[in-house]
């Protein structure tokens, strides 16, 4: 699909977070996912979206990631789940449906558009699971949101 641009407003979230090597991230965000949501329904509390996961890369090849779902208003502490938040502003949004093209080519197209354009990335990336994830997958509809700021803007 054709990447699109979008104002994305500032949005509550309710994730686990943890640090681990990009091999793992298949298993660990959809474990995440289902602890979070599970913590969201144990107190009553609707989920404002689907699922997503942002990775923050670390120095030393490992990553910082966040796992759950936005929520209307910021949760509490627990220890377990945690209160985060998406941040605002320009985003492109660029759709995965192909189960046979690896998301690292989506990502590609992602990085040619923004240099085509004359767009930069301003943060990390997040990815939204449109298939909900189960323990063992994290589906094949999955949205890629990249925060830009444009270099000529």
């Amino acid at each position: 699909m054709t990447p699109q641009v979008r104002f994305h407003y500032q949005q509550a979230t309710a994730v686990r977070r943890t640090q681990v090597i990009p091999e793992q991230l298949p298993d660990w965000v959809p474990s995440a996912c289902a602890v979070v949501a599970e913590h969201l329904r144990h107190h009553g509390i609707a989920s404002a979206g689907y699922p997503f996961a942002r990775c923050h890369p670390l120095p030393d090849g490992l990553v910082e990631v966040e796992a759950g779902f936005p929520v209307a208003a910021p949760i509490a502490d627990n220890g377990l789940v945690e209160p985060s938040t998406l941040p605002a502003g320009p985003v492109l949004a660029v759709w995965h449906t192909d189960p046979d093209q690896k998301l690292a080519e989506t990502y590609a197209i992602a990085e040619e558009w923004m240099e085509t354009e004359g767009a930069t990335p301003t943060g990390d990336s997040w990815e939204v699971y449109h298939d909900l994830p189960t323990c063992d997958r994290l589906g094949t509809r999955i949205e890629i949101v990249q925060p830009i700021t444009f270099v000529n803007a």
